[in-house]
Formats: structure tokens, C-alpha cells, sequence
């Protein structure tokens, strides 16, 4: 049920380094997101694939982790991610990738959660490091990472009170807690037809 796939689909921040995902599998999820909708059908997001060690290490000081959680400085040596997606805009194609960002986004997570890995997506880093990093032409910018790999930690969704903080946190028990508001706080109005 995608409900309990959307639940599952969690932002993990610790990963289990020794696990490594295959190669196929990091294909497949990108290939998921071409089928998602694409505004005027202009398909404008490119991406670049990292497995390898070393550039996953380098990814992993490039990207700045928790902003709810500024002294925590990333994951640490054994939990860190084993592979990264770069979501990458193509300027010659279209100007902006606007709904497009997301919904691919939203699918290759959704993927990944599906077959038993986790994620997390990050827009906080230096577009223009990050550009250099990958040495890419004047039309191509990072838009966002995705950091991969089986998750080394529990997390849990929370219902939210209304007006209460929305800054996920980790507890006592290390278990990490991300608010969401309730289905009647989003929903306005319910205008259905009279019986």
C-alpha cells in the first residue's frame, strides 16, 4: 500500500557503510524517475551516480547534514552513505525544473525504500563547489543530493500538535522523531456533496 510505503520512506542520516548498493539497483532508481510527470513534457533533470568509496566520502564533507541539529557535524567513519545521486539541471533544455525536482526526487526515494535502502535528500551545499567537483559544463547545475544506503538508524513520525515545533530531534534513545502535522490540520475545508 503506498501509504505504508510513504511512511517507510523516511530521511535517514546513518547508514550502514559495509552494505553496499548494487549498482543495478542505483540505474533502476533513476530510470523510475523519468516515468514521473514532467512540466510541459520538457524532462530537463539529468543525474550523476557515485558508489565509489572515496568520492562518497568527499560528497559526504561537501553537504551540510541536519539544520535542526547544527552540533551534530555528519555521519561518522561506519556510517556513512555507500552511494549518492546528484540531481543535476540541464539549462539548455529548460530554464527550470520546477515540479519536476521533487516528484523525481520523491520516486527514486520511494525506490530505494521499496527495495530495503534509505535516504536522504540535501540542497544544502555549494552549487559552485559541487559544479567544480564534477567539472560541469556552464548548462549543467546541481540542483540536489541524495545520500544512499541501508539505514543505521530508527525513525519515527510523530502526530504534531497544532503551532507545535516542526524541528525533527533525536531522544534519549537515539531514536530520531520528525513531527508531521495532522490529516485535519492540512485539510481547510471538506465540501462534499449533501445526502
Amino acid at each position: 500500500m503506498i501509504r505504508e510505503l510513504l511512511m517507510r520512506n523516511r530521511t535517514y542520516r546513518r547508514f550502514k557503510e559495509d552494505v553496499r548498493i548494487p549498482e543495478e539497483k542505483l540505474e533502476e532508481w533513476v530510470e523510475n524517475a523519468r516515468y514521473t510527470a514532467s512540466m510541459r513534457n520538457v524532462q530537463p533533470l539529468k543525474y550523476i551516480i557515485v558508489s565509489q568509496p572515496e568520492k562518497c566520502n568527499k560528497l559526504t564533507e561537501m553537504v551540510t547534514w541536519a539544520g535542526y541539529m547544527p552540533e551534530w557535524e555528519g555521519p561518522k567513519k561506519g556510517e556513512r552513505p555507500t552511494a549518492y545521486i546528484v540531481q543535476i539541471l540541464d539549462t539548455d533544455v529548460a530554464a527550470s525544473g520546477r515540479y519536476d525536482e521533487g516528484l523525481q526526487l520523491e520516486a527514486i526515494t520511494l525506490s530505494a525504500c521499496e527495495d530495503g535502502f534509505g535516504s536522504c535528500i540535501m540542497l544544502s551545499f555549494s552549487q559552485g563547489d559541487m559544479t567544480r567537483y564534477f567539472d560541469l559544463p556552464e548548462n549543467q547545475f546541481p540542483l540536489a543530493v541524495v545520500a544512499l544506503g541501508k539505514p543505521a538508524e530508527h525513525v519515527v513520525i510523530d502526530d504534531m500538535l497544532p503551532y507545535a515545533d516542526v524541528k525533527y530531534y533525536r531522544d534519549d534513545n537515539d531514536i530520531h522523531h520528525v513531527p508531521k502535522r495532522t490529516v485535519d490540520e492540512l485539510i481547510l475545508k471538506r465540501i462534499y456533496p449533501e445526502i
